[in-house]
């Protein structure tokens, strides 16, 4: 057995690790309950940043705020420490799907350990602008030799993201990664997550929309991220209802997050 083996499986035996990582599944539902506050706030009329920036702003505005900031840094780390350990030790006989899987999990573990950096800024009271890094990763992108055609696949997979929830929520695909209850808590628990996974689902595949318009008018200032995205939905016709749909689907996916602390499969 390989060295990052040994210590992915040590990892994944430990039940203080396995309790710290279920944490970071409350951590998450929490920044996606107060994500989704905003963005109905934002129907209703009000401003705010709708994404991980605003959600954090919010947090940090809380009596404890800074301590609640250190708690989500240290949950979504754990979090991303155990979504790199189960991809070690896929066991996926087809070597094809052992590795898409383990890429798919690498891609998660990166998307905790972006947000849990965010939160620790915060809690030390930086600031971060996802708003600004989009809008710069589009720039570079663009500004790379075969860039537009760069910034085309980044949006397209980031959609296909969104499509690969909104699929998971039609399907039900994420009962396979929780030891589910019986009885009425069960049809719950799925409740949440068909609705969770279908606003998530939205709200990521327009994201990954404005970076393919990005790319196709040669326009970073486009490519700006989950609020511009969200924000985008109110030109819509029923605009409003629109994004307070998506926003109740974000708050509902946080619960159903919540609900995965206990019955995850880990």
């Amino acid at each position: 057995m390989s060295t990052v083996k040994h210590a992915a499986r040590v990892a994944k035996d430990s039940s203080a690790f396995r309790r710290i990582a279920r944490a970071g599944f409350v951590v998450l539902g929490l920044i996606h309950v107060v994500l989704g506050s905003i963005a109905i706030s934002i129907a209703a009329g009000a401003s705010g940043d709708a994404d991980q920036d605003g959600a954090m702003e919010q947090i940090r505005q809380n009596p404890v705020g800074g301590l609640l900031l250190v708690l989500i840094a240290v949950g979504l780390f754990a979090l991303a420490a155990w979504q790199v350990a189960s991809a070690f030790l896929a066991s996926d006989p087809a070597e094809t799907k052992k590795w898409g899987q383990r890429i798919k999990l690498v891609g998660i573990s990166l998307a905790y350990l972006v947000v849990g950096g965010m939160a620790f800024i915060y809690a030390v009271g930086g600031h971060a602008d996802s708003e600004k890094a989009s809008k710069t990763l589009s720039a570079v992108v663009l500004a790379a030799p075969g860039g537009v055609a760069l910034l085309v696949v980044i949006g397209l997979s980031v959609a296909g993201v969104g499509v690969g929830f909104i699929v998971g929520g039609f399907t039900r695909g994420f009962e396979k990664l929780l030891d589910l209850p019986s009885g009425v808590a069960r049809g719950g628990i799925v409740t949440l997550g068909v609705i969770g996974y279908f606003g998530k689902g939205i709200a990521v595949g327009v994201t990954g929309v404005l970076f393919v318009v990005a790319a196709v008018t040669q326009d970073p200032e486009k490519g700006a991220g989950l609020d511009a995205a969200l924000h985008s939905l109110l030109v819509l016709p029923f605009g409003p209802v629109l994004l307070g749909a998506v926003g109740v689907g974000l708050a509902v996916y946080g619960v159903f997050c919540i609900a995965r602390a206990r019955f995850a499969r880990m």
